[in-house]
């Protein structure tokens, strides 16, 4: 078995097994639950490699993190505290080998502890059960890693003092706000890394994707959760003409959409025709609805961009969110030309809102090549893969500052 293989069936179980842990000892400290994942984790990372694949890999990894959270609470230095949390792990773990379904949305719903704000919930879970970075979590929401670590840390000790017990969900739709903004950020962040020598993670998308299937089972009426699935599957569907064989980004309106995946695009707008004449409108219909305009075009000049200019500012003002803006900046420039969409930009910036200053340059760079206006493009394509930590978006920046510097090489 292989160190990959490995890697992936661990990233896979991680979940599951800090549930099961959640479950049965619920009133022990979160951290200390994670902890012992993690340790059974590199564990397994160790092991395995030389003696091979246990038979159930997910009960060995339980019993592996629950050894290990009983020696962390062994060594506990308050005598009191010691002997209560042993006599919960006296409790048998009966669903270490019993317990197969998946309980993964379950999970998100546990962690988005109700004794938290919103925020917190999801940063907290982004973290521990999604196992994003902060830097990644700081990426998507705009934040200094600082920020992001603060959060985190106070979100754990709140739990502690609301006595360290994840209440269980009411029902399929408790927490639904913040378990569906984590799966947003997931699906967010393995589309487009952050970061690294990848456009993006399949992995982290797949999961995602995943997490919004089994949501959409169990609430199929409630709209927003049908717009999130259909959003993830219609923008995944672009994975395979994202990038060349060599792995060098393709923008959109350069990808041979003969490579899209069909099934997803169809079954995508198929769910968005059934959950918007009942009132989908949310937030995440809203960009389902976007990407499906894109879907639906057969090439890039038949696409609609009025129609998605209007549901942009839709978006905007029904979220606030900069991203929006930006994008409906983008919208404008196809539809009354680029100068129109740099203006949108410039009074995003004198706003005041927080943006993402690199993704901001690039697309001004971009509108400044559609401008004509090559020195300054260049300028700000260059400032832009300045900014990026991501290799693929890096080269494919300074690509397009070469290709006008020397439009005609030879």
């Amino acid at each position: 078995m292989t160190q990959k293989t490995i890697e992936d069936l661990l990233r896979e179980l991680a979940p599951q097994v800090l549930a099961a842990l959640l479950r049965r000892y619920g009133a022990g400290q979160f951290d200390i639950c994670e902890d012992a994942v993690q340790e059974a984790m590199i564990a397994a990372i160790r092991q395995w490699p030389g003696s091979g694949r246990p038979d159930d890999p997910r009960a060995w990894l339980i019993t592996a993190a629950r050894r290990r959270l009983i020696d962390q609470i062994r060594s506990e230095t308050s005598r009191r505290e010691r002997e209560q949390s042993q006599a919960l792990l006296d409790r048998p773990l009966v669903d270490a080998r019993v317990s197969q379904e998946d309980d993964s949305v379950q999970l998100l719903q546990l962690c988005c502890h109700p004794a938290l704000t919103v925020s917190a919930q999801i940063t907290l879970t982004l973290r521990a059960v999604a196992g994003l970075t902060t830097a990644q979590i700081a990426h998507a929401y705009l934040l200094p890693e600082a920020t992001i670590a603060q959060r985190i840390s106070r979100a754990k000790s709140r739990i502690r003092e609301a006595g360290a017990v994840f209440p269980a969900p009411a029902a399929a739709g408790d927490r639904l706000d913040a378990v569906l903004a984590v799966v947003y950020v997931m699906f967010s962040e393995g589309h487009t890394a952050a970061s690294g020598d990848l456009v993006g993670d399949a992995d982290l998308t797949d999961q995602a994707i995943h997490l919004a299937r089994v949501l959409h089972a169990a609430l199929p009426d409630d709209g927003e959760v049908a717009g999130m699935l259909a959003l993830l599957l219609l923008t995944d569907a672009r994975r395979p003409a994202r990038t060349t064989p060599a792995g060098v980004l393709v923008p959109l309106d350069e990808q041979d959409r003969s490579l899209w995946n069909r099934p997803f695009i169809e079954e995508g707008i198929a769910i968005l025709e059934r959950s918007l004449p009942r009132g989908g409108t949310g937030p995440y219909a809203l960009q389902a609805a976007i990407a499906a305009v894109h879907a639906e075009a057969p090439t890039p000049e038949a696409t609609d961009w009025p129609q998605i200019l209007a549901l942009y500012r839709l978006l905007e003002r029904e979220t606030g969110n900069p991203v929006a803006t930006l994008n409906a900046a983008v919208a404008e420039a196809m539809v009354s030309g680029p100068a129109a969409g740099l203006a949108s930009i410039d009074r995003l910036l004198a706003s005041g809102r927080p943006v993402d200053e690199q993704r901001v340059t690039a697309v001004q760079a971009h509108l400044l090549e559609r401008a004509g206006k090559t020195a300054e493009a260049v300028s700000h394509y260059r400032e832009a893969a300045r900014r990026t930590r991501s290799i693929p978006e890096r080269d494919y920046l300074l690509a397009r500052a070469r290709r006008l510097e020397h439009p005609n090489p030879r």
